[in-house]
Parts: C-alpha cells; sequence; structure tokens
C-alpha cells in the first residue's frame, strides 16, 4: 500500500460511520463508547499498514518496542476522538471537561483588531478548538480544510452542522483562492485554523527532526503566514481519556517577516521550530498522534520531498494578490 496518506482508505466507511454517529445521536455518548471496543479490534487485526504505522511511532514515541497493547490503545483513542467529534460539531461542547492553557496570550492578539493563523496536526483532536466559541461568542472560526479526503467523514460531520460547515475553507481549490480566502478571513478578525504536519509527496516540503530522525513538513503554510503577516499561534488539543481534553495555544510568532535573500534559511527555522513543538507535545500524550502510515518515510525509497527553489519563494509573495503559484493548494 502506498505511503501517501492522501491514498490511504477511508477507515470504516460511509455505512460503519453512518451507524456510530446514529448511535450516538440517539443512545448517547456512553453507548457510543461502548462501540469503540469492537472497532479497535476490528482495526487491530484487518488494517495492517495502519498497524505498522503505529508500532514505529510508537517504538519512537516511547522509546521502547511498542507492544500490542500500546497499539490497541493508540487506535483507541483515535477512535474515542472521532466520536467525540460528532459531539463537539453538533455543538454539545458541555460534555467534555475542557481545560485551557495560553487563552490569555492568544486573547490579546485578537484584541489588537487582526485575525490569526492556528496551526495545528494530527495529534489530537483539533475540533476542540470549538470551546473558544464558549469562551467567545463573537470569535469567528475558519478552518482549511479538503473536503475531497475522507468524504464519508465530511458528509456525516456537514449533516450535523450544516452552520460550521458553510465556514470551511476548502483546501482543494487552486492555490490562489485558498490565500486569498485565507486573507479575507484574517481581515475580517477570524482565528483560521489548519493542520500543518502533513506533507504531500513532490509538493514543497523541508525536513525538521522528530523523534530521533527527520521528517518533512509543508512549507506552504509558512509561506503564507509570511506574506499575510498574521500573528501564528499553535494549538494542541490534547486528549486525556474519559471527557478531558487538555486544549494548549502558543503564540509561535506575533506576524511573521522574511528577507526575500533569505527565506529558505528562514523557512528551515520555522519548521524545525514547529517540529520542536510537536515532538514536546507528542511526548506529553503519545498516544494522540493520529498519523497512521509512515510519517518519516522511512519505507518510502520513491519519495522525494520538494524543497522550495527560489523561484518558488520568490512566487510566494504574490499568491496574496492572486498571481502566485498554488503555493498552498492542499495544505491542510
Amino acid at each position: 500500500m502506498s505511503n501517501d496518506w492522501t491514498e490511504r482508505p477511508e477507515g470504516g466507511g460511509r455505512v460503519a460511520l453512518w451507524l456510530i454517529g446514529t448511535i450516538a445521536r440517539c443512545g448517547g455518548r456512553s453507548v457510543a463508547r461502548a462501540l469503540l471496543y469492537p472497532i479497535t479490534l476490528y482495526f487491530l487485526i484487518v488494517r495492517g499498514p495502519e498497524r505498522r504505522a503505529s508500532r514505529a511511532y510508537l517504538t519512537r514515541v516511547l522509546e521502547r518496542p511498542a507492544r500490542l497493547v500500546d497499539i490497541a490503545r493508540h487506535i483507541h483513542t483515535f477512535a474515542a476522538t472521532i466520536l467525540d467529534r460528532a459531539f463537539m460539531l453538533s455543538g454539545q461542547m458541555q460534555r467534555f471537561d475542557v481545560r485551557v492553557e495560553g487563552l490569555e496570550a492568544l486573547h490579546a492578539q485578537l484584541d489588537r483588531g487582526r485575525g490569526a493563523l492556528v496551526f495545528g496536526s494530527h495529534l489530537g483532536s483539533f475540533d476542540v478548538l470549538r470551546v473558544l466559541a464558549c469562551e467567545r461568542p463573537d470569535l469567528k472560526v475558519r478552518v482549511v480544510l479538503d473536503k475531497a479526503h475522507n468524504p464519508a467523514v465530511t458528509q456525516l460531520l456537514d449533516a450535523l452542522n450544516p452552520g460550521i460547515a458553510s465556514t470551511v475553507i476548502d483546501a482543494g481549490q487552486d492555490g490562489p483562492s485558498i490565500v486569498l480566502a485565507i486573507k479575507q478571513a484574517t481581515e475580517e478578525g477570524a482565528l483560521v485554523a489548519l493542520l500543518v504536519d502533513r506533507a504531500r509527496p513532490g509538493a514543497p516540503a523541508l525536513p525538521a527532526p522528530l523523534l530521533g530522525a527527520d521528517a518533512p513538513f509543508p512549507t506552504a503554510p509558512w509561506l503564507i503566514a509570511a506574506v499575510l503577516k498574521v500573528p501564528v499561534v499553535l494549538a494542541f488539543g490534547l486528549y486525556r481519556g474519559g471527557r478531558r481534553y487538555d486544549l494548549a495555544f502558543e503564540v509561535f510568532s506575533e506576524g511573521l517577516s522574511m528577507e526575500r535573500n533569505d527565506r529558505s534559511r528562514q523557512l528551515g527555522e520555522l519548521v524545525r521550530g514547529y517540529a520542536r513543538r510537536l515532538q514536546h507535545h507528542a511526548r506529553r500524550a503519545p498516544y494522540n498522534w493520529f498519523n497512521f502510515y509512515d510519517f518519516w518515510h522511512a519505507d518510502d525509497k520513491d519519495f522525494q520531498a520538494h524543497r522550495p527553489a527560489a523561484s518558488d519563494l520568490r512566487d510566494a509573495a504574490g499568491a496574496a494578490g492572486a498571481d502566485g503559484p498554488a503555493v498552498a493548494r492542499r495544505s491542510a
């Protein structure tokens, strides 16, 4: 099976996701959570590539050989956050105990009258960001999301909350359209959330040390941030079991600025700085890692992360004016 995460089959399929969503709505969270055990067993037995990817990652982060029980716990944690996503997106945040760190720093950025980019990852639950609507009802949150990827999950969650679905910025658009949509949202004072940990083969990316080896990270989000010159805030929503989540915000930059003749070096520093924070939080909550593929591409000899060329860096500056290349294509 390909190590390109975009080609991985969708876990469970439409029928399974519809079934668990229906049970969650009709029977409640406790009944639905009982289904997580057979779901975990199914993935543990049937989905060999995901099982192997879990073992490889856990061996890195736990710094010991991963056992079968570790892999089962890893898969169960993922399934639990997918279930909770249905409740979060249907407006039932009161079900959860969300403990927030760094909220004051985030509010300080927003109180300056401009929006911000919120960079997340497939570590924990990004949907726990919705708790901000309870803390600050006037705050707009826009999510950059590839609607074509995982269509069954997208359809289920669109049905749960069409209002949220309408605020999504589709990452399947061409690059300039994505950048323009992000620019407009931040000018309106919104938080624009992107997942920035996954590199697509052939797309601009740079390597950074993560858990003992270099992994490729996309550069497009950092180029967008530099073009728009808006604050960058990192967000990590870590699942702690039961109904508890820890949501941590970290102000990464109050406004990136890159010198034209030094962009390559600066991009490398930004990517490595982000990788350090991702590693920190992965060690805090090791079973929250939801990249079930060869993230380091250690077994994929055909994978080549395209380093940004000088022309890529020059042209990226024009993306906000809709005359640059697709630097942001499917960056989330």
